[in-house]
């Protein structure tokens, strides 16, 4: 009986290999039909939107990006998405767009995409760009205009401009909402708060530190 068990058990194991080998992976769930344009405003819940019957092409269109956004931002950097919220017509292709203007100094702080991998194409100025291994190390680099570089699915990342003249990106991502998380955000304005000894303990500071960091990002009155 032992020996019978064990030889189902391999044959299990066996192919459960061979279907894990044959898979393909996808950022998010392949395509059913040719189209199926976002309904953003129906109110019910999926993974992803439910299609809407009256297509039109301005539910594929978007010129968001042709213009610069105001970097006059804490961080001197705007992020302006192309994303399924702003192009229903990208609902289920698993694709999107983003163009991120850097003031000089300006800094797209340390950020995760947990749906995504990015690839950015440097479209004017120059930018130090990197991001941090699951092993902690830090894969860096400094690109200028026409340079690409790629950002790996949900490691932390950054860009900064060290330069004296503005610069632009545009970034392509393999899902249609990549999500973003700002560490520095989600760890001190996150709603309800992270509790204080959460981040005493996690950052190794006191209280007072936690609480003056904390101030930096609540809402301006």
């Amino acid at each position: 009986m032992a020996v019978a068990n064990s030889a189902v058990m391999y044959r299990m194991m066996a192919t459960l290999a061979v279907v894990m080998l044959r898979s393909r992976v996808f950022a998010d769930p392949d395509l059913l039909q040719d189209i199926c344009v976002a309904d953003l405003t129906s109110a019910v819940k999926l993974n992803g939107y439910p299609c809407k019957s009256n297509v039109t092409a301005e539910d594929f269109f978007f010129a968001g990006l042709a213009k610069a956004g105001a970097t006059n931002t804490s961080t001197g950097s705007i992020v302006t998405g192309a994303n399924v919220q702003k192009i229903p017509g990208l609902n289920t292709l698993g694709v999107s767009l983003a163009r991120v203007d850097y003031a000089p100094g300006g800094i797209n702080p340390p950020h995760t995409h947990p749906r995504a991998t990015e690839v950015v194409f440097m479209l004017e100025g120059e930018l130090d760009v990197g991001f941090i291994t699951t092993a902690n190390v830090l894969i860096s680099k400094s690109i200028k205009k026409g340079d690409v570089f790629v950002f790996p699915k949900g490691l932390v990342h950054f860009q900064k401009n060290n330069g004296e003249s503005p610069a632009t990106v545009i970034a392509a991502f393999n899902s249609q909402l990549p999500g973003t998380q700002s560490i520095a955000a989600t760890l001190f304005a996150a709603t309800p708060p992270v509790p204080d000894n959460v981040l005493t303990k996690a950052f190794q500071v006191g209280t007072k530190q936690v609480e003056k960091i904390k101030s930096k990002f609540a809402p301006k009155k």
